[in-house]
């Protein structure tokens, strides 16, 4: 029998007490997500769900990206470029509709519902009027999960996409303005801010939020003398902070408001209400008492505009006069920079669909990120929605009692 020198030579020998390599811990795979992005079709839509970059990133990460021609065209993305970023360009669109997860920007219309299959995810906005009651008892049939980008939350609780949209809106509002002061647009020919020797320029915001605080930040940089006007007192405060600077604010009270609005060259409607119609808060004789020449920028409009006078525009017919008051109401006008909108998007997703292929999917991702759980209106055919039921009149059930069946 060896004795213990003998077997730790023996040992030695074999090689078997040699410095061994590290053993380390083998990642989990991550799941590949097949993703369809189809060309926007809602009137004058031209953002894009992904820039080339994202889809670079995507399918780096293992991802296969399915893109319809020219779905990029309009924010001025080529086929080539996403092609060359690694995304397959189909001519077909009903493949695109095939894939495991179709990513747009617009609400989806009846024809792109009836191409998906049973048991899809759609990430897309959510516009009631643009979602009609029959197009949810179609995705309801259909098994679908539907997740609304713009009720999607960060890990601070902030909504990341309308913040962002936000932004967009309210710099882009005040460009608009200053275009529409130009002597050669029909303006009163007057240059949107101040210089020396001159009275600046007078600029009321409605509604101290995202948009409102945004265009507050542009009309100052140019050098207008700018008022906003908010009905909570914690928001006033709060754009006062995030500003660095005093400026005019006051809660909305009509006297107030329509002295402000008899001084102003232009008036920006940036009122967001939660849920359903935006109050009207500028009346019709506030409007006529306002100067000849001054414009009204009613971002507010997709809510219906907090302006009596604001009727619906689009891009190509942009403006109308009412009371020698130039009226700028045309709904999406993130749409106008849409290159730059559709980075905004791409840059907020990527990062949250690569999330989701590390959890294996959506089902995951919607169970443990409270934040992305908070998009979801449809889960799996079962609407979810509290509000969308009520409108609509069809049943729903909470996100929280279908997750615990899981």
């Amino acid at each position: 029998m060896k004795t213990d020198p003998e077997i730790l030579k023996s040992l030695l020998k074999e090689g078997r007490l040699l410095p061994q390599e590290e053993m380390l811990e083998i990642a989990r795979k991550k799941g590949s997500l097949k993703i369809g992005i189809p060309r926007e079709d809602s009137f004058q839509e031209r953002r894009v769900a992904l820039v080339p970059e994202a889809v670079s990133l995507l399918v780096a990460n293992g991802h296969d990206i399915k893109i319809e021609t020219k779905a990029g065209e309009n924010a001025n993305f080529s086929d080539r470029a996403y092609s060359e970023a690694g995304a397959e360009i189909v001519y077909d669109r009903n493949e695109v509709f095939q894939c495991d997860i179709v990513f747009k920007v617009s609400p989806p219309i009846e024809e792109e519902v009836e191409m998906m299959g049973m048991g899809q995810t759609l990430i897309s906005a959510l516009q009631i009027s643009m979602q009609p009651k029959q197009i949810l008892q179609k995705m309801m049939q259909k098994k679908i999960t539907a997740i609304a980008w713009d009720y999607m939350r960060d890990d601070e609780g902030h909504f990341p996409v309308v913040s962002a949209m936000g932004e967009i809106a309210g710099n882009t509002s005040i460009h608009i303005a200053a275009e529409l002061l130009n002597a050669f647009k029909n303006g009163k020919g007057v240059m949107l801010g101040g210089i020396a020797g001159v009275q600046p320029t007078e600029v009321v915001i409605l509604g101290a939020g995202t948009v409102g605080e945004f265009a507050a930040r542009s009309a100052m940089g140019l050098g207008c003398s700018v008022k906003v006007f908010d009905n909570s007192l914690g928001k006033l405060r709060r754009l006062q902070s995030s500003v660095g600077q005093r400026i005019y604010t006051s809660i909305i009270q009509p006297k107030v408001l329509s002295k402000a609005l008899m001084r102003a060259d232009v008036v920006i409607g940036a009122v967001r209400s939660p849920f359903g119609k935006t109050p009207c808060i500028v009346s019709e004789e506030m409007v006529g008492n306002m100067k000849t020449g001054s414009v009204i920028i009613d971002v507010s409009i997709d809510q219906g505009g907090c302006f009596e006078t604001s009727e619906l525009t689009n891009h190509e017919s942009p403006t109308f006069d009412k009371y020698g008051v130039t009226h700028y109401c045309v709904p999406n006008i993130a749409s106008r920079v849409s290159r730059t909108a559709s980075f905004a998007i791409s840059n907020i997703f990527a990062p949250v669909l690569i999330k989701m292929g590390e959890k294996g999917g959506d089902k995951e991702l919607i169970k443990r990120d409270h934040g992305f759980r908070s998009g979801v209106y449809m889960y799996k055919g079962t609407l979810t929605s509290e509000v969308l039921g009520k409108i609509f009149d069809l049943n729903y059930k909470e996100i929280e009692l279908l997750l615990m069946g899981m």
